[in-house]
């Protein structure tokens, strides 16, 4: 017989710090917030270059203080909240500093590339829990992080669409051991192009993802497979696994998010529509789930679900992931490095879509690492990585 039972739900609200409030992940982080304003409070804002909507956000959320990585715009944005009593910090280091805050619960890392790795290194070791928004700190450092995550009894809570349907499949199964998880993809605007076709894609062509909204440089790595190849990398971390437990299946419909196999054959699959918002929220509310408004998936509009293997001779990069995730050390670090210059490059035309996997495999054949980097030597192989990338454009 089963007894079912609520968690209490007058607790304090969670004490919230967001980097990178005004992305794409940030704003709809806000979305939950404004949904359940008992639940959640809002302690800290930072945004990279956009300070008019940092300002509107901070005005609106009253948090404790904000940062903004754009030092030529901190007078304005500072003398703007004087008023309002909220704090105004500039640069990387204050980023590093602010989440470790008493008043905060939980950090959602929304930066985009290496930049959240340090400020989620600080808020581990300051004994914050993490909704990680940012697959890259897991790409690039994963041991270390979860090294320090687990020495500091903190919790990493995945808010990749994928990386989340995992975990709400593993909610109450945490002692069944997993067989094989399945990362669905949904093949981006080019599935089914051959070589010949892409050669000549624009970025424009490329920022059409079919299903979801996202920034333009995680728009960018659906359309080559590399944002699926950096998950593969992440979800070695989150979920403790071998490389051969983890399969990349392309799903256009984006529906079933990720499917878990376990040990007996049986296979559990989170399903609903792509909205980000239902896996920020899953997170940063575990263990509850909180009622919302959103759109509700309903089978009769989706009669048929389609799966197909990658192709992955014309998308390389999801081979050269799973290479970089074998080979470990700072392999990973260098794929990451490479990958942000090539893509910052084809966002400004200077290298066509086929040449990113190029730079990225002689990076990666080229650039020496360390077995086992410290979090310097991180620092240091992704600067060198870059290097190399931006050499060879």
């Amino acid at each position: 017989m089963f007894h079912y039972f609520r968690i209490p739900v007058n607790t304090p609200a969670k004490g919230i710090a967001i980097l990178g409030s005004t992305g794409s992940i940030g704003t709809q982080a806000l979305d939950v917030v404004r949904a359940h304003p008992d639940t959640f409070r809002i302690e800290v804002l930072t945004a990279g270059r956009n300070a008019d909507l940092l300002l509107a956000q901070a005005r609106e959320f009253k948090p404790n203080c904000v940062v903004i990585g754009d030092e030529s715009r901190y007078d304005e944005l500072s003398e703007a909240l004087w008023n309002d009593g909220i704090k105004t910090y500039c640069g990387p280091k204050a980023l590093v500093d602010v989440v470790t805050m008493d008043e905060v619960d939980i950090v959602l890392t929304a930066l985009v590339g290496f930049a959240g790795l340090r400020p989620t290194m600080s808020a581990i070791e300051a004994g914050k829990h993490i909704a990680l928004a940012n697959k890259e700190t897991l790409v690039v450092a994963g041991e270390l992080v979860t090294a320090a995550a687990k020495a500091k009894g903190v919790n990493l809570y995945p808010v990749d669409s994928e990386h989340s349907a995992i975990f709400q499949c593993l909610a109450g199964e945490w002692n069944n051991p997993i067989e094989k998880i399945y990362l669905t993809a949904s093949g981006g605007p080019f599935r089914g192009r051959n070589r010949e076709e892409l050669a000549t894609v624009t970025k424009a062509q490329a920022l059409k993802h079919p299903n979801w909204d996202m920034g333009a440089k995680i728009t960018i790595d659906s359309a080559s497979l590399m944002n699926k190849g950096l998950e593969v990398i992440e979800a070695k971390w989150l979920f403790s696994l071998q490389p051969d437990q983890i399969d990349v299946v392309v799903h256009r419909e984006s529906i079933i998010h990720s499917v878990v196999q376990f040990e007996d054959g049986s296979m559990k699959a989170q399903m609903g529509l792509p909205d980000m918002k239902l896996p920020i929220q899953y997170a940063l509310g575990f263990p509850l789930r909180l009622k919302s408004d959103f759109p509700r998936f309903n089978f009769l509009d989706y009669p048929e679900l389609h799966f197909e293997a990658p192709d992955r001779q014309t998308f390389r990069n999801l081979d050269l992931a799973y290479a970089a995730m074998r080979t470990g050390g700072g392999a990973p670090c260098i794929l990451n490095a490479a990958n942000e210059v090539v893509v910052q490059a084809f966002l400004e035309d200077r290298v066509g879509f086929l040449q990113m996997s190029d730079v990225v495999e002689t990076c990666l054949e080229t650039v020496p690492s360390p077995a086992k980097p410290t979090l310097e030597e991180y620092v240091a192989l992704d600067g060198a990585a870059r290097r190399k990338a931006a050499s060879l454009l």
